[in-house]
């Protein structure tokens, strides 16, 4: 009896063979392949080895960073200061401004306003003002500058644009030209030294007096 014959099905599709242009792309990536998983292998094992040690690098590069940029104090600024004292003749005094502020720890302040009240030994008085001050609080020290006007109980009042004032001592000068009025009438001149808390006034430089009654 004659086997069956076999028919051979169709090919599902049909196959093409490759072109000598896809065997190049092809061996070409093949050969970039066995080059480059190594390479990638390598570098993956050195950056897991590494990576600890470039953790701490950034650790302390952070730390560094914060030491150079510490916050530095902000001015202290004060409402309505009011500082109180004596001097060395246990004569109490009073400085006070509208606005005060002091400048890092040292205890020198920049006044608005300031104003001084100062009491003398018989019970008399002199008070101060201006537009600006710089007040030295451990050395008892009072720059005034801008419509200072020093006033004295008796009557005597003198204005310039500058005096320094040392409160301990009694004393206050100025460099800048001032007038004065009293009982004893008016005066101008280039400057002015006063001592003993006012008891004793001289005008320096070119000074112009007219006194009460009419003499100059």
């Amino acid at each position: 009896m004659a086997a069956p014959s076999r028919h051979m099905l169709p090919p599902s599709r049909q196959r093409r063979a490759p072109t000598s242009g896809q065997m190049a792309r092809r061996r070409f990536f093949v050969s970039v392949s066995k080059r480059l998983l190594p390479a990638l292998a390598l570098a993956l094992l050195a950056l897991v080895v590494f990576w600890p040690e470039i953790e701490g690098n950034e650790d302390r590069s952070r730390v560094s960073f914060r030491r150079t940029t510490q916050p530095r104090p902000e001015a202290l600024r004060v409402v309505n200061p009011r500082y109180q004292g004596i001097d060395e003749l246990n004569r109490p005094y009073t400085v006070t401004a509208n606005a005060g502020q002091q400048q890092g720890s040292a205890e020198i302040l920049d006044l608005d306003e300031p104003r001084a009240d100062i009491l003398l030994t018989d019970g008399g008085w002199i008070y101060l003002q201006a537009r600006k001050g710089r007040y030295d609080k451990p050395d008892s020290h009072l720059d005034l500058a801008g419509e200072v006007t020093i006033y004295h109980d008796n009557g005597t009042m003198l204005r310039t644009d500058q005096a320094a004032v040392e409160i301990d001592a009694g004393t206050a000068s100025g460099d800048q030209p001032v007038a004065a009025q009293g009982p004893f009438g008016t005066l101008t001149s280039e400057g002015f030294r006063l001592a003993d808390r006012g008891a004793v006034v001289v005008f320096t430089g070119r000074a112009h007096a007219v006194l009460e009654g009419g003499r100059e």
